[in-house]
């Protein structure tokens, strides 16, 4: 992360941003199922290397990209809900990875964007009246979800310790 010594310029962070979330369109194209993609790697990767607000801002839209490339399945407002999830779950991970250290900020993270979110989704999907919704959505969801979740985080923080003296 850069540090106050090290203020970033507008021109490189809207740069460095740019292009993540043209990393995070990549990744919404790699799909694990459904709406489960890689598109919050580079989100979590930028909650540690740029700051944790512009890492939910990529993250929260690697996953509008997803749903725009899946069309929306479980319909706009459900999908908005978790654009704003995804973004505070990068969010939180950059923080707690300053406040503490990688491994607590990846299985915070983990549990977050999986039994958290899932959680979340499936009372949002009854709230909506989605025919799939509740205990079926849940259960159905939460071990690919964490583990795709987990898949994205780890990534994001392995990457990001390999360069993460090296700026751009």
């Amino acid at each position: 992360m850069y540090t106050n010594s090290e203020q970033i310029s507008k021109t490189r962070l809207m740069t460095l941003s740019a292009l993540l979330i043209a990393l995070s369109f990549i990744g919404s194209l790699i799909k694990f199922m459904g709406t489960i993609a890689l598109d919050s790697l580079p989100g979590y990767f930028a909650a540690l290397f740029i700051s944790p607000l512009a890492g939910g801002a990529v993250a929260a839209l690697g996953h509008l990209l997803t749903a725009l490339t899946s069309g929306f399945p479980m319909t706009l407002p459900m999908h908005i809900m978790l654009i704003l999830v995804m973004g505070i779950t990068a969010y939180i991970f950059g923080v707690t990875y300053n406040k503490s250290n990688g491994i607590i900020a990846c299985i915070v993270a983990t549990i977050l964007n999986g039994p958290v979110s899932t959680l979340i989704a499936s009372i949002t999907a009854t709230a909506l009246g989605l025919p799939f919704s509740g205990a079926a959505m849940f259960s159905t969801l939460v071990v690919p979800l964490t583990l795709a979740s987990a898949v994205n985080i780890v990534l994001g923080y392995v990457i990001y310790k390999i360069i993460k003296n090296k700026r751009v």
